[in-house]
């Protein structure tokens, strides 16, 4: 699976959650649903089918889009004010929702690397479980983080930037290396099960 192929679902949630303000917040939600038509343009095209993250995106971002357009400014204050923890909380709903219904988000893109024989396996299985509750749980904290700042009056700079970010590197880093650790140890696993199962014989 390639990390970056996850990373690019989460984008239009990125590029809203950075841009989004007091006063940004629409125009905001216009560029992240513009990001998520051109993310998934290439897979509607090739498969007719999208990824439940550009679903969502494309559905969340036209929906905030249209309401700036319709209601007015005293309508739209609440909005306004917690863009971003809205948009934390439905991404993270989204994510452990797809990992609940037992169809984590990320097979969409572990099937795109992974041959066909290998998306029933329990290796394969287990990968995207954990890459979708790890993705799930850095939401979770981002939208904490907003509640830190909207509620308690935490520091803006480090839980509305240094957590979330470090999060989201950290996330990163682990949809790269984990895949294949998980693939090693299932080799192992089955060549330990093999030598136990087949002892040499004596001379």
């Amino acid at each position: 699976m390639q990390k970056a192929a996850i990373f690019l679902g989460f984008v239009p949630w990125i590029v809203f959650s950075v841009v989004a303000g007091p006063s940004t917040w629409m125009w905001a939600a216009l560029a992240a649903f513009l990001c998520s038509l051109v993310l998934a343009l290439p897979d509607w095209r090739r498969s007719r089918s999208i990824s439940i993250l550009d679903a969502a995106a494309l559905l969340f971002f036209a929906v905030l889009v249209v309401l700036a357009l319709v209601l007015d400014r005293a309508t739209l204050q609440p909005i306004e004010d917690r863009a971003q923890l809205i948009s934390s909380i439905v991404i993270a709903i989204v994510a452990l929702g797809s990992l609940a219904a037992g169809r984590p988000f990320t097979e969409f893109y572990a099937k795109k690397q992974a041959p066909p024989e290998v998306w029933n396996t329990p290796t394969f299985t287990k990968v995207n479980r954990v890459l979708t509750g790890l993705w799930g749980g850095v939401f979770v904290l981002n939208a904490l983080c907003d509640v830190a700042v909207a509620y308690l009056g935490a520091n803006t700079d480090v839980f509305n930037w240094v957590v979330p970010i470090v999060a989201i590197v950290v996330a990163v880093k682990i949809t790269g290396w984990y895949p294949e650790h998980a693939a090693q140890q299932a080799r192992a696993g089955r060549g330990a099960h093999e030598a136990h199962a087949n002892p040499a014989q004596p001379a």
